[in-house]
């Protein structure tokens, strides 16, 4: 799929939510009609969505990495503790993103009949 690490992909993506924050500012071409914020509402629906699988594996992948004696803290000891408020932390965006999810699904039902008035 790509040559990228995990962390080298969550960098893009972050920078392709910064690009689309100054993209949105203005009105400019492909930002003029409703269309344009319905089309981009439904996309970040879509990103939403995706989002909880993604919490949930890092979640999985830390937890796994602790079960086979392979995390260690900088702040002395296993990092159980670090662990377990990571975790718990992921499962809260868990949920947090399926909010999200829910609310954009929202707006792009509301942004669904608008159309451009000369």
């Amino acid at each position: 799929m790509t040559a990228k690490t995990p962390a080298q992909l969550a960098d893009d993506a972050a920078e392709a939510i910064r690009a689309l924050n100054h993209a949105t500012m203005s009105t400019r071409p492909g930002w003029e009609f409703p269309a344009d914020a319905y089309s981009v509402v439904g996309n970040l629906r879509e990103l939403a969505q995706r989002l909880p699988q993604l919490y949930g594996q890092i979640g999985v992948f830390i937890q796994r990495l602790a079960a086979d004696d392979h995390i260690r803290s900088d702040k002395g000891g296993d990092g159980a503790d670090e662990v377990t408020a990571a975790y718990d932390a992921l499962m809260r965006a868990q949920d947090d993103a399926v909010t999200m999810e829910a609310a954009l699904d929202g707006a792009h039902s509301a942004l669904s009949p608008l159309a451009y008035k000369e």
